[in-house]
């Protein structure tokens, strides 16, 4: 949850660019994941997956925060970046989906 305010950040700023910030919660409940959205003023969205469900498993998280980031073509770039180096990824694919979309 350290990273929440930091990625509430990222998806101000980046509110007007081609990105999506995707979660996926594995809290024990619904109404746990309801909570810790609203406690957290998490303002993206945000997937209940309980603990051990299918996204879970189909994306190998085994800890968190598990980060992945997409190209605008879905491939896998970077994993488990944060802070700056975040940033530093989400800029650089932000242009190149950009300047695809300029093509």
């Amino acid at each position: 949850m350290a990273m929440v305010p930091h990625e509430r950040s990222l998806v101000e700023r980046m509110k007007d660019k081609p990105f999506t910030l995707l979660g996926v919660n594995l809290d024990g409940s619904k109404e746990e994941c309801k909570k810790v959205i609203e406690a957290n003023k998490i303002n993206w969205r945000s997937w209940f997956d309980g603990s051990g469900g299918p996204i879970a498993k189909q994306w190998n998280i085994q800890f968190l925060p598990t980060i992945y980031v997409l190209d605008h073509k879905g491939v896998i770039r970077y994993k488990n970046v944060q802070d700056k180096d975040l940033d530093a990824a989400v800029d650089s694919l932000v242009k190149e989906a950009e300047a695809d979309a300029k093509k």
